[in-house]
């Protein structure tokens, strides 16, 4: 990587550049530091990126027994240093700069890529009740992993139904005494096999067409107070932690005048992750795609690093190590 100056700005400057350091991104590394391309990864937080949330990961290809989140993601990332590429953690883009090289701006500089591969998935979505915004960090949390044995022997509320807010439901009972899962309709949405497990185990209780309206308390969560809509009734439910798993919300906002957009912020791509910018891909979960796996993001990030690498090679930037593709 060189350094460079546009005016009294200085610029980091390398072939690929990839924004967020989770599955998509650091598989996507994996390929094209591989094949010779200098890379360097920009990841907002501590590489890892929603999967390091979850205990533990069942449905990736090669762990017959499962594995736990963050020790599938350290996997991958040591995978990306050994062939080469640089990570670089606690750098946020703030900014895109289309041109050439494209330019990304974070709170510590601004780094170039002649090819740019965005992957920086997806924000938790909070309810908007009131009180959640004064709890947060105060037993209002978006991640049970994290925060979890803060809660040993307490009771807990999880609101949502899908995949993340069952599998968080369920590593929850390792240490709470009680875990209520609110959910506002009549079933589940999570996969069966988590359904079953949830709903068969003794320290799960599931409250039915459900929704949080406030969450109370003095220093720090007390309680919750939730509308039943089946029955209109309005209960106050005890509880010393809140967990919210209620939706995401793609991490593209600082693309969000350069690059084509769904209505929800997801980024369009062709079916090779090419978004409206010459050089500029996306993979992963802010991507516009029907399935937000692991393994679909890897899958993502390997199409991404290829496509990158022949444009790349194709502007005279570098040339691919043949041997490696």
């Amino acid at each position: 990587m060189t350094g460079v100056t546009v005016g009294a700005e200085p610029v980091a400057t390398t072939d690929l550049l990839i924004l967020g350091g989770g599955p998509a991104g650091l598989t996507a590394a994996i390929y094209a530091a591989r094949a010779g391309v200098k890379t360097l990864v920009l990841e907002r937080q501590m590489t890892g990126g929603q999967i390091a949330t979850s205990e533990r990961v069942e449905n990736f290809p090669g762990f017959p027994d499962g594995v736990g989140g963050m020790e599938l993601l350290e996997l991958f990332k040591q995978q990306a240093l050994h062939f080469g590429a640089e990570i670089r953690e606690i750098e946020e883009a703030e900014d895109f700069v289309p041109g050439a090289p494209h330019r990304v701006v974070t709170g510590s500089g601004t780094y170039g890529g002649h090819a740019v591969i965005i992957a920086t998935g997806l924000d938790p979505q909070g309810l908007g009740c009131d009180g959640e915004d004064r709890f947060r960090g105060r037993g209002v949390s978006y991640c049970a992993t994290c925060d979890g044995a803060f809660f040993r022997d307490r009771t807990v509320a999880v609101v949502g139904g899908g995949n993340s807010a069952v599998e968080e439901a369920l590593f929850l009972t390792r240490f709470a005494r009680k875990v209520y899962l609110i959910h506002r309709r009549d079933k589940l949405r999570a996969d069966f096999v988590l359904q079953k497990r949830a709903l068969e185990n003794p320290k799960i209780e599931a409250l039915w067409t459900a929704q949080v309206r406030e969450v109370r308390g003095e220093d720090k969560v007390e309680a919750v107070l939730v509308d039943f809509a089946d029955r209109q009734e309005t209960r106050e439910i005890p509880v010393d932690g809140v967990f919210l798993y209620v939706g995401q919300r793609p991490n593209t906002g600082f693309v969000k005048e350069v690059l084509q957009m769904d209505q929800s912020g997801f980024i369009m791509t062709t079916h090779l992750l090419a978004t409206n910018l010459a050089g500029v891909y996306a993979a992963g979960d802010c991507r516009f795609n029907p399935m937000k796996q692991v393994v679909w993001a890897a899958a993502e990030g390997a199409l991404a690093a290829q496509q990158a690498g022949k444009y790349l090679e194709e502007a005279g930037v570098c040339r691919l190590d043949v041997e490696h593709d």
